[in-house]
């Protein structure tokens, strides 16, 4: 597995690159989020998106009921039962959007150069001259010269389907505008974004805490990703809105960054949350498309130094409605992957594309190329460089297992955790072997019965780059006694095995907690 990293800082010859690649138990190390909507709800098409790679399964409120969503929802689980193939389940909220509502759902076409108005009357009907939207106070916050934005949801940034406006006045409640690109706006909803404005809505909507409180809390939602996150207190006002929904205290926050206010407070927000995503659909429209680039590379940087996941959006647009990305597409998501991603979120490619199944897995082909021209070493000495010294104890533990690893070229790295804090850890100072994290489950009670945990926890780790949880027999502790670790280090060789990942003769690098003490240890296995 290890020849075949090549470093592009060494001569390489060119001949080489064409050569086929070793094929890989786990398809990459990079994780992939696919959105479920209209085109890939079925069971048999979420079942292919599985095998492709998809590892954490988005559902997007913005648009479907809760009906839907939880058909969907249901697919999924027998497909996960089908394939055998673990997935995480992450709630998209809808935040402060503002939409066009055009409930007549008739295209409606605008020509450059001619005014339109937006009015909040919502009972008017959408036509080239009138377009009802969802807020009442764009007034107060638009002036003349300020640029507005409508596309079909999920901008694709192509011209045709998406319209850049020049507000010209505010009369009364209603903004008039210029158009500066004739479009036609197919469907019954746009999104609408005005460049560097602050909207005065909350990030968290009583419409999101309604989904949360019921959606949320039937099914045990793992991640939470807050739309519009725009400082560090949207954070904290969500989290403790999910504290008080009994399980969901356990499901983690990923901030959505997606205006020039998210990236203002960034550092603080990082603080607070769990993960980030990098949305760079809205962000593309609020910063200079020159900037773009600079803010995705400082961005992933923070992150990856505060062993948090960072999730890279809108990479193979265009694959909605083509078989194969650009060129420009592919070398974005190899870019995603070398600036250090944890993983690539797929919206519009998989939600209303024409090939979900196709983009996953080209998007997983991608990554696995892009993290064997990954500079391991380099990485390594910058995230010990920054850490410092001294070390807290379970860095200095995980830095270790992956220096070891690497020095004995271990196949694998086993972990056994509990809170799957350990295991995030060693997947922080990326090593070039995939970790197994073994979750060992807890026993806990509410006075009134008693639960195992660890679900959440290996579950939460299926968007971590580098990390493929199991679930051990929660008759095992993660630091009793030997005889027990022995057999649940047994349960996940033989995992490792079955998977093709672990070969006889092969070095392991085990990660565990003996009593007070954390041990590293090398194993080398027997045929």
């Amino acid at each position: 597995m290890h020849s075949t990293h090549l470093l592009l800082e060494e001569p390489i010859r060119m001949a080489s690159i064409l050569e086929p690649s070793k094929p890989n138990f786990f398809p990459a190390m990079t994780k992939i989020v696919g959105t479920l909507g209209p085109k890939s709800r079925t069971v048999e098409i979420i079942s292919g998106c599985l095998k492709a790679g998809m590892s954490v399964a988005r559902f997007d409120f913005s648009w479907g009921d809760t009906e839907f969503h939880q058909e969907t929802l249901e697919n999924l689980k027998v497909a996960i039962k089908s394939t055998k193939k673990l997935c995480a389940v992450m709630l998209d909220t809808v935040g402060p959007e503002l939409q066009v509502v055009n409930k007549t759902e008739h295209p409606i076409s605008l020509k450059a150069e001619s005014l339109v108005t937006l009015t909040p009357d919502q009972d008017k009907e959408a036509s080239s001259s009138l377009l009802p939207i969802n807020f009442t106070g764009l007034p107060k916050a638009v002036k003349a010269g300020d640029t507005i934005f409508i596309g079909q949801y999920l901008f694709t940034g192509n011209e045709t389907t998406s319209v850049w406006l020049e507000v010209t006045e505010v009369k009364g409640e209603d903004v008039v505008c210029l158009i500066k690109n004739s479009a036609t706006l197919a469907g019954s909803l746009f999104t609408l974004h005005v460049s560097q404005i602050h909207i005065d809505l909350p990030t968290l909507t009583d419409k999101d805490k309604e989904v949360i409180s019921t959606w949320g809390v039937r099914n045990n939602i793992d991640f939470l990703s807050l739309s519009y996150t725009r400082h560090a207190e949207d954070v904290r006002h969500a989290r403790e809105f999910l504290s008080k929904l009994g399980d969901l205290s356990q499901t983690h926050i990923f901030a959505k960054i997606e205006n020039v206010e998210g990236l203002t407070h960034f550092d603080e927000i990082l603080q607070e949350a769990d993960g980030i995503i990098l949305s760079r659909g809205n962000l593309g429209i609020d910063l200079p498309p020159e900037k773009v680039f600079l803010f995705q590379k400082a961005a992933v940087y923070k992150c990856n130094m505060a062993g948090k996941p960072a999730v890279v959006t809108r990479v193979v647009d265009s694959m909605t409605d083509n078989l194969r990305p650009t060129r420009a597409e592919a070398t974005d998501v190899a870019n995603a992957v070398l600036d250090g991603s944890d993983a690539i979120l797929l919206g519009a490619e998989t939600l209303r594309g024409l090939y979900p199944v196709e983009t996953i897995s080209i998007v997983g082909k991608i990554c696995a190329e892009a993290e064997k021209a990954y500079n391991q070493d380099l990485y390594f000495k910058k995230t010990v460089k920054y850490v410092g010294e001294p070390m807290t104890h379970l860095e200095s533990i995980a830095s270790s297992a992956v220096r070891a690893a690497i020095k004995v070229k271990a196949s694998v790295i086993i972990c056994f955790t509990s809170s799957g804090r350990a295991a995030r850890l060693i997947a922080k100072y990326r090593p070039t072997m995939p970790v197994l994290s073994v979750v060992i489950p807890r026993l806990k009670t509410n006075q009134l019965r008693w639960t195992f945990s660890g679900a959440f926890e290996a579950r939460q780790s299926l968007i971590v780059r580098g990390l493929f949880p199991i679930l051990a027999d929660p008759r095992h502790a993660a630091d009793s006694t030997n005889a027990t670790n022995e057999s649940v280090l047994k349960v996940a060789l033989d995992h490792g095995k079955a998977s093709g990942v672990i070969k006889p003769h092969d070095r392991v690098v085990v990660c565990q907690k003996v009593g007070d003490a954390s041990v590293v240890k090398i194993i080398e296995l027997e045929d």
